[in-house]
């Protein structure tokens, strides 16, 4: 049986250029969103678990923007499955995968296992995903889940940040905010939108040609990245489903507070265009009293688990 290591610098095709607190635009003023209201593993019928109605309590963040109905879905997380399944195939090549029974990856799933019933009210296509769960052995301090729940996390980021239950659950609700919003998706629409021209799409109605002009999904699922307004509502919903699922919501503070550690000197590529990690904290801060109640109702994990020991390490060829 192949050993599970970790690489320094781990080239992979089918990685997205978006991941945790990864963003494009620099130096954006702190604000709100506006525009919307309120991630081999499991469907969400294989949970045994059903998503509860949920009266509407927690954060806000409005509706979903209209550019995502200018590109399908099924395409988009056809794409997606594919290129995560080629970097799992890759990483399996290189010994870069994690075995199912490694104590961080039943870690990783077994807090999955717990946010992925709060999916579905945010998303109803989410009940049909086929979600999995793995982790990669690079050094970096990344994770992200790609359209149809496709998450992957790092060594890096657990090993590195020494990160607890609850701080690994905002990040995995955050990366799964991204695709249960569709932000993805919603890049590709705008794009789309601005090739054609406003005037031509409201001239279709029936948008028809919008779906000519997002050619090679794929290609653009690894190239496109998220906006402020983006991350800032994902790190909002990542926060609800986290305190849903029982984790604590204020950990996102201590979280980017490690993040701000780890960015000193010169910053990582997943903070280096991004709003300062003191300006999410105060957004936190800020909608902690929403969903704190729900925290509190929510029944608590019943196994909590160590954080991640130093791996045995190989610099790449």
């Amino acid at each position: 049986m192949n050993e599970f290591i970790l690489h320094h610098q781990l080239p992979l095709d089918g990685v997205p250029a978006y991941g945790f607190g990864r963003c494009d635009c620099a130096g954006c003023a702190p604000r709100q969103p506006a525009r919307r209201l309120f991630t081999g593993l499991l469907g969400l019928g294989a949970l045994g678990v059903a998503a509860p109605a949920l009266a509407r309590e927690g954060v806000e963040v409005g509706e979903k923007s209209w550019a995502t109905k200018l590109v399908s879905a099924e395409q988009v997380e056809t794409a997606a499955a594919q290129q995560y399944a080629q970097t799992m195939r890759q990483a399996a090549q290189q010994r870069a995968l994690a075995p199912a029974n490694h104590p961080q990856v039943i870690r990783l799933r077994a807090i999955a296992q717990r946010i992925i019933p709060f999916a579905l009210p945010w998303n109803p296509r989410a009940q049909g995903w086929k979600w999995e769960i793995n982790l990669i052995g690079s050094a970096q301090l990344n994770a992200y889940c790609m359209p149809g729940g496709k998450i992957a996390f790092y060594y890096g980021i657990l090993e590195k940040l020494q990160l607890s239950d609850d701080e690994v659950a905002m990040i995995m609700g955050h990366e799964v905010a991204h695709a249960l919003r569709e932000h993805a998706r919603e890049r590709m629409g705008k794009g789309a939108a601005t090739r054609l021209g406003a005037g031509l799409i409201s001239g279709l109605l029936g948008l028809g040609n919008v779906g000519d002009a997002v050619v090679n999904i794929g290609a653009q699922l690894a190239t496109l990245k998220f906006g402020r307004e983006d991350e800032t509502e994902a790190d909002l919903v990542g926060m609800e489903l986290a305190a849903r699922a029982g984790y604590n919501p204020a950990a996102g503070v201590s979280l980017w507070q490690k993040m701000g550690q780890a960015s000193s000197g010169a910053p990582p590529q997943w903070l280096s265009t991004h709003p300062a990690g003191t300006t999410r904290i105060k957004d936190i801060e800020a909608n902690l009293p929403k969903v704190q109640g729900l925290y509190e109702r929510a029944p608590k994990p019943a196994e909590r688990f160590e954080p991640a020991p130093p791996l045995k390490s190989r610099s790449a060829n």
